[in-house]
């Protein structure tokens, strides 16, 4: 069953923006942490930005500055604003849901790959 849905990848030059939106289905509830992780081409997965219920939001050092991430609780989605975007940004950019029922886990979403140009 697919629990969290992810949307908005794609290719961009250098210097340019993409919105990443992820959407948690009604299969999962009691979410606290929300956000994303991305994974390039022979690299571990890491975390890039996450956001509590509260709003209370965490960056990547290498994102800072250049990254939004935010939230609607009462439709349990996030999105990732991406400006500045330079090549290293190039990854498959999974969101994540962290949620108590049906049990406690990480929900993933099946990643969305972003492509930036030089």
């Amino acid at each position: 069953q697919v629990h969290v849905v992810e949307s908005g990848g794609g290719l961009v030059q250098a210097g340019g923006s993409l919105r990443l939106s992820c959407a948690a289905s009604r299969s999962i509830f009691s979410i606290n942490a929300m956000g994303w992780y991305r994974q390039a081409p022979g690299e571990q997965r890491d975390l890039v930005a996450s956001i509590s219920t509260a709003g209370n939001t965490n960056y990547a050092d290498s994102v800072k500055g250049r990254f939004t991430i935010s939230r609607n609780n009462a439709e349990n989605t996030v999105y990732l604003q991406m400006n500045s975007l330079k090549p290293e940004d190039t990854a498959v950019y999974y969101c994540f849901a962290n949620a108590d029922y049906p049990r406690r886990d990480v929900y993933w979403g099946q990643g969305t790959q972003v492509t930036v140009s030089s």
